[in-house]
């Protein structure tokens, strides 16, 4: 009787709480169906920029989903600078240039693969010429970790960055600090700000030790600045900080705080670059801050770009910044009593 009553118990807390109710029914359906758009889509099409070869070699690149794009050789260098193409070809004499980027070493070696194997089924095929191979970003052994090292720093610094600013922000709402503050003349922005650069201060330590022990004791690979890896980090931080003090807001205990996490946090991994994704997918992920900060550090850490790249991805994430601030702004009102 007794394990019967605690079973009635739980079930009618349950009951009442419907937000946890729905959360365990339907997160878990979210997740599934992410990974079953993401799986499920079809091979998204390799681009390759093809400066100087026959018009037979081209055609035999569509047996292996290959497109090519005619350009002269700055036009392909700026392609593949922008992420447009993963390769360049320049065949003279029956002997190919290749320059790739090797970023992602599954897709780089499968291109050079298809590449040889679309020369070997035409009349091009040398056996005695081998193709000359220059990787302009990564290298040929790049290893996984480096490749996801720099979204692996984002996420972890995302996570627990929402995470602690969430449940202490929480804290200081049940333990009635934030209502007095509102009670008294100070304006909701000046708590949000003041929470902003308080949290923020322990964020970009954090921040800064995790960056700094994954490049310099992990060892992945950095070619850029590792002062706009820390700058990076920093505003994702702050994305981070300002969107668990929002969410808090909408919370009565640590427990639901915890629940933002498989709708709010993990749906986010999908949309860091680490799938190919179509382009529907790609447009969802412009609307979550992994994906901006994921897109810069692999700028920086694998391509070795500057400011002038990155610098949408930051301005992103600094309007992210703003616009959870300023409704955290807005949603403090209702707890202001006069």
């Amino acid at each position: 009787m007794i394990i019967k009553a605690m079973a009635l118990r739980i079930l009618k807390q349950f009951r009442h709480d419907r937000r946890t109710l729905a959360l365990m029914m339907f997160a878990p359906l979210l997740i599934l169906s992410l990974v079953y758009f993401i799986f499920e889509s079809p091979a998204t099409s390799v681009h390759v920029a093809v400066v100087n070869a026959p018009e037979e070699y081209l055609n035999s690149l569509d047996n292996y989903d290959i497109i090519p794009i005619r350009c002269n050789e700055n036009e392909a260098l700026k392609l593949l600078e922008d992420g447009d193409v993963i390769a360049t070809v320049d065949i003279k004499d029956g002997k190919s240039y290749i320059k790739i980027d090797s970023t992602d070493p599954t897709k780089s070696n499968a291109t050079l693969k298809y590449l040889e194997a679309a020369k070997v089924s035409t009349t091009l095929a040398r056996p005695d010429l081998v193709s000359e191979i220059d990787y302009v970003y990564g290298y040929e052994d790049l290893s996984n970790f480096d490749k996801f090292g720099a979204v692996l720093i984002g996420f972890i610094v995302f996570f627990f960055v929402f995470l602690v600013s969430g449940i202490s922000f929480l804290q200081e709402r049940t333990s009635g600090t934030l209502e007095k503050m509102l009670s008294t003349p100070i304006e909701r922005r000046q708590i949000v700000f003041g929470y902003i650069f308080g949290f923020g201060i322990l964020a970009v330590i954090q921040s800064s030790i995790i960056s700094w022990y994954c490049v310099y004791v992990l060892g992945i690979m950095m070619i850029g600045s590792f002062a706009l890896v820390l700058l990076t980090i920093l505003f994702t931080a702050i994305a981070a900080l300002s969107l668990g003090m929002l969410l808090s807001t909408a919370t009565n205990n640590e427990f639901q705080m915890m629940q933002f996490i498989p709708i709010v946090i993990v749906p986010q991994v999908f949309f860091t670059g680490i799938f190919d994704l179509t382009p529907l997918l790609k447009t969802i992920g412009c609307f979550m801050p992994l994906h901006y900060t994921a897109d810069a550090l692999n700028n920086i850490m694998l391509k070795g770009n500057g400011i002038n790249v990155i610098f949408i991805d930051l301005l992103v994430l600094i309007g992210f910044c703003l616009a959870f601030m300023g409704i955290n702004v807005l949603l403090l009102k209702k707890y202001r009593r006069i």
